[in-house]
């Protein structure tokens, strides 16, 4: 699986390849990593070298603790990041955004209503594209005002599913 990390505004591709290999931008490393008695500490072994971090979820980031330094980091897997951009998601703050449908697909729920207020992060659709089932989510707060799509109903990529002010 491949995911994109940005830590403190820096951005890694990191690919794990097994158990105990990943690649970090063009680095192979070997890697034995653990959770240390189910806490949220991990032990991190890389090239020989010990490492303990605490990790901790930060709503949808993660903040690490390691040598005494915190960190701030986002995970996006691969396939994320491509629904973002083929969405045409942009969390602008201001005017009328338009959630178009990254994949052809069927409308699998709309669990919100024109006039309902949302927050950034919230799941507006649900399509089903090959047999997977994808979040649509708010890329700010906002209102709904005008759903353009129902349950049950097929989907072309990029047709706009709802508009949110």
């Amino acid at each position: 699986m491949k995911y994109i990390t940005t830590v403190n505004g820096t951005e890694f591709n990191v690919e794990i390849l097994d158990d105990k290999h990943i690649r970090i931008n063009d680095k192979l490393l070997d890697v034995d990593f653990e959770s240390v008695s189910g806490q949220p500490v991990f032990s991190l072994i890389i090239g020989g070298k010990s490492y303990e971090a605490y990790v901790s979820p930060d709503g949808d980031n993660w903040e690490v603790l390691l040598h005494g330094r915190l960190y701030q980091a986002e995970v996006e897997d691969e396939r994320e990041r491509r629904l973002h951009g083929a969405g045409g998601v942009s969390a602008n703050e201001n005017g009328e955004f338009h959630l178009k449908a990254p994949m052809p697909g069927l409308v699998v729920a709309t669990p919100v209503s024109e006039g309902q207020s949302v927050q950034k992060g919230q799941v507006l659709i649900i399509l089903e594209s090959m047999k997977m089932q994808n979040e649509l989510k708010a890329p700010r707060d906002g209102i709904v005002s005008r759903i353009r799509i129902k349950s049950g109903e097929t989907v072309e990529q990029k047709q706009t599913l709802l508009s949110l002010l």
